[in-house]
């Protein structure tokens, strides 16, 4: 039974984990909101207005868990950057976000990968920076037979990788660090045009919440926007007000659901405890009700849930 309540737990949360990480992809595929992420982070578009990006360089719609993040070299080969390319003897792991863009660069349209990943977890067992740096590595390599064939490297198109991550390290709260690629003289001196190398960037969003004058921008936006706390309401006058940011039918509905399974989680584990206290302090659900600090208009609402849930056991 123990071994039952444990594998339970870890689906529910595993579940929970899940339906998070789709809300948030979900408002983070609104152009309003990638055009905001590119003008912070992908040093092409620092220059760009807003609008610029969101109507003229957003080349394409988003892609979500579409594009494969491995190739067998034994795979049939695909044609197009859209479809999803797995190979027998990989596992389908897809890329959170894929799209292209149009950058300009001295007066020249060229076009550059974007790959977005929202992460919970900034040490999930392995340096994060070092897997951007393998997606990089797979969307360059990628490119063969769908951008490049045989020898014609000069068609390769630069990558982004962009993480944002939710819960990082103290010393890391509020901050965005790019990880590129930089020419570097060790004997004599020359210069190689920048395009010829600067082919690959990581980017780390680390959102940290109010607390310090780093507070803003691109940092506040998203972590307003991908909050569980902050309601619908509130998030659409804050990302209007300071973003001009107009928040959507569809993003309304994700933000609400992203509220409910957060108030769904803080329910469960009330009348979780409520019934550890009764069970092991023999305490009654009232006094439980009152050790919680539960408010007196909820705890009729907590009472029809806590008798669902022991009916549930005792079936």
């Amino acid at each position: 039974m123990e071994v039952e309540n444990t594998l339970s737990k870890k689906l529910d949360t595993a579940g929970q984990n899940a339906s998070y990480d789709a809300y948030c992809r979900n408002l983070l595929i609104n152009r309003q909101i990638l055009a905001r992420i590119l003008k912070t982070c992908v040093k092409e578009f620092h220059d760009c207005p807003i609008k610029d990006i969101e109507e003229k360089y957003l080349d394409e719609k988003p892609k979500v868990h579409e594009v494969a993040v491995h190739r067998d070299e034994s795979a049939e080969f695909i044609d197009g950057i859209g479809k999803e390319d797995v190979g027998m003897k990989e596992k389908p792991i897809t890329y959170d976000i894929y799209f292209r863009v149009l950058s300009p660069k001295d007066d020249e349209m060229i076009q550059m990968i974007i790959n977005v990943e929202s992460q919970k977890d900034f040490y999930p067992g392995y340096p994060l920076i070092k897997r951007g740096i393998y997606y990089c590595s797979r969307m360059i390599s990628s490119q063969y037979g769908t951008e490049i064939s045989d020898s014609g490297y000069e068609k390769l198109k630069k990558v982004y990788s962009i993480w944002i991550c939710f819960n990082p390290p103290k010393y890391r709260k509020n901050t965005i660090t790019a990880y590129s690629m930089n020419e570097q003289n060790l004997v004599g001196s020359v210069t190689e045009k920048e395009e010829n190398y600067d082919m690959l960037s990581v980017i780390s969003v680390c959102l940290g919440g109010p607390g310090d004058e780093k507070y803003e921008g691109l940092l506040r936006m998203l972590d307003v926007l991908l909050s569980d706390k902050v309601l619908p309401g509130e998030k659409k006058k804050i990302l209007k007000a300071e973003f001009d940011v107009a928040m959507t039918k569809t993003m309304e509905r994700e933000a609400m659901a992203m509220c409910n399974l957060s108030q769904g989680i803080v329910d469960r584990t009330l009348i979780n405890a409520i019934i550890s206290m009764m069970t092991n302090l023999k305490l009654s659900e009232e006094e439980c009700m009152e050790a919680l600090n539960i408010p007196q208009e909820h705890r009729e609402m907590y009472h029809m849930m806590l008798q669902d849930k022991m009916e549930v056991s005792h079936v």
